[in-house]
């Protein structure tokens, strides 16, 4: 994927002087009291705002937080706490402005922090009156949040249309470059674990994904229904009955193709779901009435991790069993151990979605996984093989 970014623009001397408008993702988790209790994502936007500083630009930044109305403002949707901490990280006041679409006073070398973006009419639904103003106010307009790269919005798409130059943030260019090397053109064999408790929400991503793999591995709930299509026993387990046909679909594509999907040949089942259930390790097709699976055994566990310590590019979404309870973290863990050993021997490996950070944040391996996606739904709607709106008007600027 060819876009602009703002690294280039730097190091060409394009910005010094110029107004830079960033639309990062600052839509951070906050108590009852609006303190900030996790800034992770306020942390990430950093380099990109440095840059553009550094480079002599005046700049804005401006980001969704919460879902307020349109029109409606509301002190509790206010940027206000993330000023402050972007302030205290950046070293330096960061003025909050309201009312900002008709205009804004920033001086280069001065960055400023614009009103939840949100709030403006029009926003969500992208309206081109609204881009069109906001593109005024920028010579170069920067999209560093790809965690909303999945929606047209005013300030992720419509703007792009309009601002004289449209680029992409280092944030936004690290996950493209991360995501086209794992899909555009991998290191083979390429291995993608999906896993997570409903086929439902994961159909597309498997159908998509069943037709570029090498190898495709399904866990948790959406293993328990593949195993239900073939014809295992799985007790009263989580899954899917509805949707045993789209799964024998799944198969059937992989099969064409020369690759199979390995299901689990023992599970670790309990006959309850909570985290002092007794763990019985059963054989795949002996799961009894009464019990429901809730890991892959550990001769499941170290075949896996042989596919997977064998892998040129990984692609990991989702556990493979229960691993907030510890007595079914086990597979998790090994699947964990496996990616990072891989990773280390050279194989490339992304990683995505709010569980299977929590499993990397939960084993140590933060640091030993090539590349974390931050995106959450965009990540996943890449691996539908969507095209994600905020990247292709980059694309198309970039032509």
């Amino acid at each position: 994927m060819r876009v602009h970014t703002l690294d280039q623009l730097a190091s060409s001397g394009q910005l010094a002087g110029r107004r830079v408008f960033i639309r990062s993702d600052l839509n951070v988790p906050q108590d009852d009291a609006g303190n900030i209790t996790e800034d992770t994502r306020i942390r990430a936007s950093v380099p990109a705002i440095r840059t553009a500083l550094d480079a002599g630009a005046a700049v804005m930044v401006t980001s969704h937080l919460g879902r307020p109305t349109e029109g409606e403002f509301r002190p509790e949707d206010s940027l206000a706490p993330v000023a402050k901490r972007l302030g205290e990280l950046l070293g330096r006041p960061v003025p909050l402005v309201s009312n900002w679409v008709d205009g804004v006073q920033v001086q280069p070398g001065q960055v400023v922090l614009l009103e939840n973006c949100r709030v403006n009419k029009g926003e969500k639904k992208n309206s081109d009156e609204l881009a069109r103003k906001m593109a005024r106010l920028a010579d170069i307009y920067v999209n560093d949040a790809f965690g909303t790269a999945h929606r047209a919005e005013a300030t992720t798409h419509g703007i792009a249309k309009y601002a004289p130059i449209a680029c992409a943030g280092p944030l936004m260019a690290a996950e493209i470059d991360a995501l086209s090397r794992a899909l555009g053109n991998p290191k083979r064999p390429l291995v993608a674990i999906v896993a997570g408790s409903k086929v439902s929400t994961k159909l597309t991503i498997l159908n998509n994904l069943a037709q570029k793999v090498d190898q495709l591995v399904v866990g948790g709930g959406i293993a328990n229904t593949f195993l239900l299509a073939e014809g295992f026993p799985i007790g009263k387990s989580l899954a899917e009955p509805d949707l045993v046909p789209e799964c024998k679909k799944v198969l059937a594509t992989l099969s064409a193709k020369g690759s199979t999907l390995p299901l689990p040949m023992d599970v670790v089942v309990a006959k309850e779901f909570s985290p002092t259930a007794p763990a019985t390790v059963r054989r795949a097709d002996n799961v009894q009435a009464d019990e429901m699976i809730l890991d892959i055994g550990p001769s499941s566990a170290l075949a896996l991790g042989h596919i997977v310590r064998s892998a040129g590019t990984i692609i990991w979404n989702g556990p493979v069993g229960v691993f907030e309870f510890d007595a079914f973290a086990d597979g998790t863990h090994q699947l964990a151990l496996a990616v990072a050993e891989a990773t280390a021997n050279g194989a490339f490996s992304i990683a995505g979605g709010g569980d299977t950070l929590a499993a990397i944040a939960k084993y140590g391996i933060g640091d030993r996984v090539s590349y974390i996606s931050t995106g959450g739904g965009a990540f996943l709607e890449f691996l539908e093989g969507k095209v994600l709106p905020a990247i292709d008007i980059l694309q198309q600027r970039a032509a």
